[in-house]
């Protein structure tokens, strides 16, 4: 199956209608760096710096890093993107969905390192002029005893959204906002309105507007397809959202993963599976949200 598709499709709502449709592709979706991060293996959630000089993702099967996941790093050069290295603070357990935060100077991830409350919890470090500073665990404001996934700091720096399985959601996995309380976050709350439903929602993305959002949804992500929808914030909150349009999710095939490009904020990222035999790739496609939102 071919890599490209026409562009100027629109997103369609859900089965039975819905809210108008939210969001328009402009480009066409094209896979990222295609043999050197997305390969045989299964590249996810890829975050790009503020400046498009780097590239960070994770992969749960490519060799050499430290566990079975690990984030990995290219940087681009005149010759294009370098060969990809693991990061230096790999744990040998998980390590994954890395997100930048929109000045470039942090970057958030997830881990099941010791030291945490359970299961996966958030962490973030700081992107200094040689590497990176240490790893610090986000605290109990926005961690659980449960599993959390995909932190995406909001553009304006203000809110860090996420997924949690936490107890007292609506279903398995729910989405989560904690608003920045000085150089930490105040306590998460499940994210307003009817976007939280009995299936998984998880793996968001704030767009370019800081308010509308991509996320991922599986009626059960452990044995059925993932598919990307979109959420437009509303004065009662975010509504249940609509599902993607082909072309972006696959008829047959997972779609997850969406994160916003920091260097150029009308681009989306996102992770897919596109044939039978190979394993998940990093896409990207050029959006706009109607200019009256």
């Amino acid at each position: 199956m071919t890599m490209r598709w026409m562009a100027m499709f629109l997103w369609t709502a859900l089965a039975g209608g819905g809210e108008p449709p939210a969001l328009a592709i402009t480009g066409q979706v094209e896979r990222f760096a295609p043999g050197v991060v997305s390969t045989s293996f299964s590249e996810i959630r890829l975050t790009l710096s503020p400046d498009g000089g780097t590239a960070i993702w994770f992969s749960r099967d490519r060799p050499g890093g430290a566990g079975g996941y690990d984030l990995w790093m290219s940087r681009r050069t005149g010759e294009g993107w370098s060969v990809p290295a693991p990061l230096p603070f790999n744990s040998a357990g998980r390590d994954f969905d890395p997100a930048f935060s929109a000045d470039g100077r942090q970057l958030y991830f997830c881990s099941d390192r010791p030291g945490g409350l359970g299961g996966d919890d958030l962490y973030r470090v700081a992107v200094t002029g040689d590497g990176f500073g240490a790893v610090e665990w986000l605290g109990p404001t926005v961690n659980s005893a449960g599993n959390e996934f995909a932190p995406m700091l909001s553009p304006d720096g203000g809110r860090l959204l996420f997924s949690s399985d936490r107890a007292g959601g609506a279903g398995r996995q729910d989405l989560y906002l904690a608003a920045r309380d000085g150089n930490g976050f105040a306590p998460a709350h499940g994210l307003p309105g009817s976007i939280n439903t009995a299936a998984d929602e998880f793996d968001a993305t704030f767009l370019g507007d800081g308010a509308t959002i991509v996320f991922s949804r599986a009626a059960d992500l452990r044995r059925d397809r993932v598919d990307l929808y979109i959420a437009a914030a509303g004065p009662g909150g975010y509504a249940v959202g609509q599902r993607l349009a082909d072309g972006v999710n696959h008829p047959r095939h997972d779609s997850y993963a969406p994160m916003l490009d920091w260097s150029q904020p009308d681009r989306l990222l996102f992770s897919g599976k596109r044939d039978e035999h190979g394993g998940m790739d990093v896409f990207r496609v050029a959006y706009a949200l109607p200019a009256t939102r």
